[in-house]
C-alpha cells in the first residue's frame, strides 16, 4: 500500500509528490497524459519560482525578464498606465519545460510518477483510498493511505470525494505569435467582461496573447480572443484553451482526501494565476499530513489558508475594479501609475512600506 496516491503531475502534483518523498513517504503520481501536455496555462510568474524548482531550471527555462506592465481601458492604440520597479518584478518562462523539470525532481526524489494514467475512480474506506486507473497496460486499482488531488480545475477526485466545486471558473483562451519581441513590459487590457487580456513578450519565443471572461460571456472567450489578436494585426495560429478556478470552497479535504492547486482553487483571483499559490500549498501539505492519521488534514486546511487566505480576499477586492466604469478605471490608474513596490504574487504587498513611500514620493 502507498502512502499517497497524487493525481496529477503539475506544479502542484509534481511537487507534493517530490516534497512528501523527500520526508520518506511512498508516493505513486499518476497523469493522465505526458507531463506539461496539452499547454492549458500562461507562462508568466513571479520571480519567487525559483524557489520550488531544481538547481539548474533557470537557465533552461527563462525565457524573458520582465520590469513591469502597461494597462489599457481599450485597445492596442489607447492610452496606457506603466507600473514597473526598476528590478526584475517577474520571469517568463518555458511553461511545459518548468512540468517536466518539477516531475523529474520528484522522480529523483523518490516518487514513482506514471504518464498516460487517467483515473476513473477514487473510492473512500476507513483505513484506505482506492484509485482505479487505466493506463498503457489497462485498467488496475492503486490502494493508499490518502489521496491526493491535484488534478484540475476540472478536477475528477474532487468529483469523486464529493468535495464542493471552487466559487467559480472562467474560460482562459491563449495562443503564441512568431514575433521576436524582447521586449520588458507585458501588457494588460481590461476589456474582457470581468476580467481582462494579456500581451507577454517571450524575446525570440514569440509572444503569448490570452484572454479571460466567464463561460455563457456574449461575445464568448474565443471570439474574444479573436478581436483581441486582431487589433494587434497579428496571428497566433492555434490556440489553447481551458477553465481558471477561482475561489476556494470552505472544505478542500475528506476522510483521506485532499485538493492541492487548481484542484483546490487555490489561485489568484485578480490573475487566474496559481503555479505559485499551489506549490505553496502542496509544501504546507508535505509538511503538515501524515497518511496514517487523517486528522492532520485538518492541520493542512489551517496551515495554507493561514498563508494564502488574505492574499486571495485582498486579491477578489483587486478583481472588483476590472468591472468599475471606464472613467473611474482611467482615474485610478493615472493616480497611481509610475513606479511601484508591489509583489505580484501578494496583493498585501500593496501597503508595504515600500510601495507606500513610492506612492508618497510622487505625490
Amino acid at each position: 500500500m502507498y502512502d499517497f496516491v497524487v493525481v496529477g503531475a503539475g506544479p502542484a502534483g509534481s511537487r507534493f509528490s517530490r516534497r512528501a518523498a523527500e520526508r520518506g513517504y511512498d508516493v505513486l503520481a499518476l497523469e493522465r497524459g505526458s507531463v506539461g501536455e496539452p499547454l492549458a496555462c500562461s507562462g508568466h510568474v513571479s520571480t519567487d519560482i525559483w524557489g520550488f524548482t531544481p538547481e539548474g531550471a533557470r537557465e533552461d527555462l527563462l525565457q524573458n525578464e520582465v520590469y513591469g506592465a502597461r494597462f489599457h481601458v481599450g485597445g492596442p492604440d489607447s492610452d496606457d498606465y506603466p507600473f514597473y520597479k526598476r528590478e526584475v518584478v517577474s520571469n517568463v518562462i518555458d511553461r511545459v519545460g518548468l512540468d517536466r523539470h518539477l516531475a523529474e525532481a520528484a522522480r529523483e526524489a523518490g516518487a514513482d510518477l506514471r504518464e498516460n494514467h487517467s483515473v476513473s475512480t477514487v473510492e473512500e474506506h476507513a483505513d484506505r483510498v482506492e484509485v482505479t486507473a487505466t493506463g498503457p497496460d489497462g485498467t488496475e486499482t492503486f490502494e493508499a493511505r490518502m489521496v491526493a488531488g491535484c488534478d484540475g480545475p476540472v478536477s475528477r477526485v474532487r468529483r469523486e470525494l464529493g468535495l464542493p466545486e471552487p466559487g467559480e471558473k472562467l474560460q482562459g483562451v491563449l495562443g503564441f505569435s512568431a514575433e521576436d519581441d524582447p521586449g520588458d513590459f507585458v501588457d494588460v487590457h481590461l476589456t474582457a467582461p470581468r476580467f481582462f487580456a494579456w500581451r507577454i513578450p517571450r524575446s525570440d519565443a514569440g509572444v503569448e496573447y490570452g484572454l479571460a471572461a466567464p463561460p455563457g460571456s456574449e461575445p464568448g472567450a474565443k471570439e474574444l480572443f479573436e478581436e483581441f489578436t486582431a487589433e494587434y494585426d497579428i496571428e497566433t495560429g492555434e490556440f489553447c484553451a481551458g477553465m481558471i478556478p477561482v475561489g476556494p470552497a470552505d472544505s478542500v479535504t475528506s476522510r483521506r482526501g485532499f485538493l492541492i492547486g487548481d484542484a483546490a482553487a487555490q489561485t489568484k483571483p485578480f490573475t487566474g494565476g496559481g503555479i505559485l499559490y499551489g506549490m505553496t500549498a502542496a509544501d504546507h501539505a508535505a509538511r503538515e499530513i501524515d497518511p496514517e492519521d487523517p486528522a492532520t488534514l485538518a492541520d493542512y486546511e489551517t496551515a495554507w489558508r493561514d498563508d494564502l487566505s488574505t492574499e486571495i480576499r485582498l486579491g477578489h477586492w483587486i478583481r472588483k475594479c476590472y468591472s468599475l466604469p471606464e472613467g473611474v478605471q482611467k482615474a485610478g490608474l493615472s493616480a497611481f501609475s509610475g513606479e511601484i513596490g508591489v509583489h505580484m504574487d501578494k496583493p498585501s504587498s500593496f501597503f508595504s512600506k515600500e510601495h507606500l513611500t513610492k506612492l508618497l514620493s510622487r505625490s
